[in-house]
């Protein structure tokens, strides 16, 4: 990878809080939810679940379950990308998982749909970030929300559980505070 991919992705990229006035295409959300399928999951469950939140109306509908903290720029935002996870994932698995019964082992289980549906769900939000860096698209994931208001009020109806919200778009580089600092190696890592 290129110095200037790595900065795109890692080096240069930051967790924005404030927006451009600047439309994000349709097209781009898709072709991010394309890329996001790619990544690898346990037994390819694919748990997420995305509600891009994009409207005046919609953003309405989300106002009242967010933090006070993260109204504002989420109303500022672009989008604002609801990451579910489907807890009826393995429902799924006998067309994305078909060389075996991976079903089964679900199956009744439901502590263990919870764990894998969270653990791969948020994987996927993972990739989903770095996929819009790729994309050129900026990132502010945030948890400061009612996930069971936003459940009601998003994925009624469903088995889908809120995970995290992702506002998208482009950010405002003019209100960025300096980067907070990160742990050396020795402080995370041990090699064995």
């Amino acid at each position: 990878m290129t110095d200037p991919a790595l900065a795109q992705l890692f080096h240069d990229a930051r967790t924005h809080n404030a927006w451009q006035d600047r439309d994000v295409p349709d097209a781009l959300l898709r072709e991010l939810v394309s890329l996001v399928l790619l990544g690898p999951t346990s037994a390819n469950c694919s748990p997420a679940r995305f509600v891009f939140v994009k409207s005046r109306e919609a953003k309405a509908r989300l106002k009242p379950f967010l933090s006070e903290g993260n109204r504002d720029k989420t109303m500022q935002a672009p989008v604002c990308v609801i990451l579910g996870n489907d807890q009826d994932f393995h429902e799924h698995l006998p067309k994305l998982f078909p060389h075996t019964d991976a079903k089964s082992w679900f199956a009744g289980k439901p502590q263990k749909i919870a764990e894998t549906a969270f653990r791969n769900g948020t994987l996927q939000g993972g990739y989903l970030i770095m996929a819009a860096r790729a994309l050129g698209l900026d990132c502010g994931p945030m948890s400061g929300f009612d996930p069971a208001g936003v459940d009601a009020e998003f994925f009624a109806g469903t088995n889908v559980k809120a995970n995290f919200l992702c506002n998208l778009g482009y950010g405002d580089a003019s209100a960025l505070r300096p980067r907070s600092p990160r742990f050396d190696f020795d402080q995370v890592a041990r090699i064995l």
